[in-house]
């Protein structure tokens, strides 16, 4: 259905027509009428929606119900806009409510002929659809058609399979290699090995590989393989198990089994044949969860070394086993590039190589494939068909990918694509749908999303969880189907994820078939008829909209533009104020000055103005009761007027200077007096400290982030005092006024820990004397940034059993000459910067040390006189960086003897770059290759772009807070 989740304002309107029945008369029981009328239409459009694919007439009844659904939620907001306020008490206060009910009579009659206009249309579509089920029959018609619809779909994906097989995957060796020596470990106990990824990544054809293996071959007696479904049945799963099995054994199935109807019998029978025989059992295309709990008590577990495969699109499927049986999960990533390429000439040219002409046009028609091999193989087949001389045509399968007649073999695999959205929740369907809206391009950042979310009412209340949280759950849960995978999962910068381009594309048509969102991107294409979610990608086309078209929109999203946002451009656009209007997220457009019109959008709950050129807030921003989230990260803001105070629900309010600063400061604003007015406050970033406020922050009870920049060295026994009352705080980030300011952070001990206990990211930049007792006692902290503290004392010594610390940052942090990063230390640490150490001469690593230890950032060290002896025992090192070290450090690196002890102790990092002033990043001589012009790929190019001042430090710090 994609409609909002009404429920808070189902409560709110409960209470208000009690309030005001005497005044509103007829229009109460209208009111009631609709909205029971609603809950309806909801539960109607949860159960039918995904079903009406192969039914047209079930697709119109599902499209008109959703329009209507869609108008009553706006005259509800409508009522709403109206009848909720507050009067006031005493004699003043009921003659502003009787002068308001009369104010109201025509808006109240206005209201009342759109609900009389929507109960006909209700009328009507009931009579069609005889009350939208009585012809299609009972939802468990609807259910058993869907149901063979959906498996005549997997049938079509089992095919598909074929055009991988056919094509010769290529990248397919290692985790072949992988999986067999989980098979064949030499373990007699009982394992699941479980294969998730994707759509189209090719789970079946490696498993298929491995089973067909002559190694493996050799090692069991008994190979069966089973493909399950979304609606599989036990009983007949069983009974497929069975043949298979008599089938091994060479022997007919007796004709009892056929008979048989339970279960429980079923199990017994599978027991008994597999009873010490030592079997392989694939289980492909597995989609519950539950799959495993079902089946398991018909397997022998014994001790022959018995093994299971499932393959499954849904991690949940693969984590199912665990801590029960001996398990493995392989994830499934897509192609490198060089594979995908190989694939592709395979496909295309028979193994040829790619013509020069067509080159730069089969490289841009491979990068929407993203890996995905089945994408790769089935585009190859078509342009296989076109040759080689007709480049138009190849342009116009690059410029059209994704579109209608693009041949059949791509259109199946959309529609397997298209399946792991059908077998979605139907919660997860609409929060999907939303991450449409973004640019094919554009990385989808979790905290912007997730907000999206919550403003929309997309995110469903749950007992004793924020919303957040169960945003955040909502996002694991499509990561975890493959739906939505993280761009770059060891990147230092807030989690971003992508969406498959051809899955962007199903995601896309079915969010254009619901009218959930509008995308405007270049062309003048038909809009519908009501607009609800508009997402602006070319400015251009925006400003030759009509104004009028804005009436319905639920979210309006401009994303970043080249082309400045004139303020009367925005002003016409909202002219006629938005009814429902709840989300405005300008991010990035250019705006100067923020129109008057933007204030009277009264239902807004989300406005993100950051990375926008906006100075001032005026003062009408009080008007904005409902807002939840203000965001003017990146903007010339210095202060916020008072009256933002009389926005009582906003939960989060982040400010930070666009204005580059030296030495990674970074500056926020001055906030009002009385700031513990906002009681509501989750997140409150970055605020200029004074002795008021550090006073008041006490009261932010609900706080869960919080960062506080010039703080003074008087203000420490004040801040802790105010610390100790925050018990929900997670993110801290504390920065002193200027470079040599201290932090007296003296108090910061054992009595802060019930406060502070659940800190996760803690942020102190500025000189300290010591390391604050409480740290070493945080035991949820998993990033520190210790940043210009200048210790005398070594860090290492009180941080080194921090037990779930991930990052790690010490900037100009300690001044002594020696540290040693001991046995046992650091357990779970990812990522490691060391930078500024302008007395640092030498650095140890004993064995045993950051077992975990990922990435490497050394910089600025010119007093290094060796490299870090003992890395070779940072046996899970993959990155390390290395900027401005000393002369006897690069000298070391540059050594191209590979039979030297200092090669070899560096053998084993897979990626070693170092920083040249006139080359740029080179890789280390190991690669026997450098790059003269810069990075050498986006990865590298991304270090670049966030590594090149200590600013983006900082910042990374203040990103990771924000997320």
């Amino acid at each position: 259905m994609s409609v909002g989740d009404f429920s808070a304002v189902l409560e709110k309107l409960s209470t208000l027509i009690v309030a005001e029945a005497n005044l509103l008369g007829g229009l109460q029981q209208k009111i009631q009428g609709i909205i029971d009328e609603l809950d309806h239409m909801k539960a109607f459009l949860m159960f039918a929606e995904g079903r009406e694919e192969e039914d047209p007439m079930l697709r119109v009844c599902i499209s008109q119900v959703r329009e209507v659904a869609y108008d009553i939620e706006d005259v509800v907001a409508d009522f709403l806009r109206c009848f909720d306020r507050h009067y006031g008490y005493g004699f003043f206060g009921h003659a502003r409510k009787i002068f308001n009910s009369i104010k109201n009579l025509y808006p109240s009659h206005q209201i009342a002929e759109e609900i009389q206009a929507i109960k006909s249309r209700i009328t009507n579509i009931s009579a069609t659809h005889r009350r939208y089920q009585s012809e299609y029959g009972t939802f468990n018609q609807l259910l058993a058609s869907s149901s063979s619809s959906v498996n005549d779909s997997l049938q079509d994906y089992r095919n598909l399979a074929g055009l991988v097989d056919e094509a010769k995957l290529v990248g397919i060796d290692r985790p072949k290699q992988q999986l067999i020596s989980q098979l064949l470990d030499g373990d007699s106990q009982f394992k699941v090995v479980s294969v998730v990824g994707m759509g189209g990544i090719g789970k079946t054809t490696l498993v298929r590989k491995v089973q067909e293996d002559a190694h493996v071959k050799k090692e069991f007696q008994i190979f069966t393989w089973v493909t399950a479904s979304q609606t599989w049945d036990l009983k007949e799963l069983l009974r497929v198990v069975i043949k298979q099995l008599y089938k091994q054994i060479k022997k007919s199935v007796p004709e009892e089994v056929a008979s048989i109807t339970n279960a429980s019998e079923l199990h017994e029978h599978v027991t008994r044949l597999l009873q010490n025989k030592r079997y392989l059992m694939v289980f492909d295309d597995v989609w519950d969860p539950n799959f495993w709990h079902f089946l398991k008590f018909a397997l022998s577990e014994g001790n022959c070394g018995n093994r299971v495969i499932i393959t499954t699109r849904n991690a949940g499927v693969g984590n199912a086993t665990n801590g029960e049986f001996q398990s493995y999960v392989h994830t499934m990533e897509p192609l490198s590039f060089e594979d995908s390429w190989t694939l592709f000439c395979k496909k295309v040219f028979r193994g040829n190589s790619c013509p020069v002409h067509l080159k730069s046009t089969a490289e841009g028609i491979l990068k929407k494939s993203r890996g995905l091999p089945l994408a790769i193989a089935a585009i190859g087949g078509l342009l296989g068909s076109k040759g080689t001389s007709k480049i138009d045509e190849w342009k116009l399968v690059e410029r059209g990918l994704g579109g209608e007649d693009l041949g059949g073999e791509l259109e199946l695999v959309k529609k397997s694509l298209f399946l792991s959205y059908q077998g979605l929740p139907y919660h997860l369907k609409t929060c999907l749908l939303y991450a449409s809206i973004f640019p094919e391009d554009k990385k989808i950042i979790e905290r912007r999303l997730i907000r999206f979310w919550i403003a929309e009412g997309l995110v469903q209340e749950k007992a004793k969880m924020t919303k957040h949280e169960i945003a955040r759950a909502y996002l694991k849960e499509l990561s975890s189907r493959s739906l939505i995978q993280v761009t770059h999962p060891h990147d230092p910068s807030p989690r971003e994820y992508h969406i498959h381009d051809l899955l962007r594309e199903v995601i896309c048509s079915k969010s254009t078939a619901q009218n959930f969102a509008t995308i405007v991107a270049g062309d003048r294409s038909s809009l519908p008829n009501k607009l609800r979610r508009l997402a602006v990608h070319d400015l251009r086309t925006f400003g030759m909209m009509p104004g009028n078209c804005f009436k319905y929109l639920r979210s309006l999203v401009i994303f970043d533009s080249k082309e400045p946002l004139p303020k009367h451009l925005l002003s016409r656009m909202l002219c006629n104020g938005s009814r429902i209007l709840k989300v405005l997220d300008l991010e990035g457009t250019q705006l100067e000055e923020i129109p008057e019109e933007v204030f009277r959008l009264v239902n807004l709950k989300f406005l993100n103005l950051s990375k926008t050129r906006v100075k001032v807030i005026p003062k009408s921003i009080g008007s904005l009761k409902n807002l939840m989230y203000l965001d003017l990260r990146k903007t010339y803001v210095t202060e916020l007027p008072k009256e933002i105070l009389k926005i009582e629900g906003l939960i989060h309010l982040m400010v930070s200077s666009a204005m580059a600063l030296p030495f990674g400061v970074v500056t926020g604003f001055k906030g009002p007096k009385n700031i513990a007015r906002l009681r509501s406050l989750e997140f409150l970033y970055q605020i200029e400290a004074n002795e008021v406020l550090i006073r008041e922050i006490r009261e932010l009870k609900q706080l869960k982030g919080l960062g506080i920049y010039g703080l003074r060295r008087a203000d420490g026994k004040q801040l802790c005092s105010s610390l100790g009352n925050l018990f929900n705080l997670e993110d801290l980030y504390l920065q002193a006024l200027g470079d040599h300011e201290v932090l007296d952070l003296e108090v910061m001990n054992i009595s802060l820990y019930p406060s502070l206990r659940n800190l996760q990211l803690l942020s102190v930049r500025g000189c300290l004397q010591k390391v604050p007792q409480i740290i070493p006692l945080l035991h949820e902290l998993t990033v520190l940034d210790l940043g210009r503290s200048g210790l005398m004392e070594n860090p290492l010594e009180s941080l080194q059993y921090l037990p779930n610390l991930e990052s790690l940052i010490l900037n100009e942090a300690f001044r002594g000459e020696s540290l040693c990063f001991k046995a046992g230390s650091f357990p779970k640490l990812e990522k490691l910067w060391l930078w500024r150490m302008h007395n640092l001469k030498w650095m140890n690593v004993e064995e045993g040390a950051m077992p975990n230890l990922g990435q490497l950032n050394m910089r600025c060290l010119r007093v290094l006189e060796e490299f870090p002896w003992g890395i070779q025992h940072l046996i899970r090192l993959q990155v390390l960086y290395l900027d401005d070290l000393s002369d006897k450090v690069i000298a070391q690196m540059q050594d191209h003897d590979v039979e030297s002890q200092g090669y070899q102790n560096i053998s084993h990092i897979s990626k070693i770059l170092i920083w040249d002033e006139q080359d740029g990043w080179c890789r280390h001589p190991q690669y026997w290759k450098t790059r003269k012009a810069g990075p050498q790929n986006e990865d590298e190019k991304r270090w670049l772009d966030w590594g090149a001042s200590t600013s983006h430090l900082s910042e990374y710090i203040l990103k990771l807070s924000l997320s």
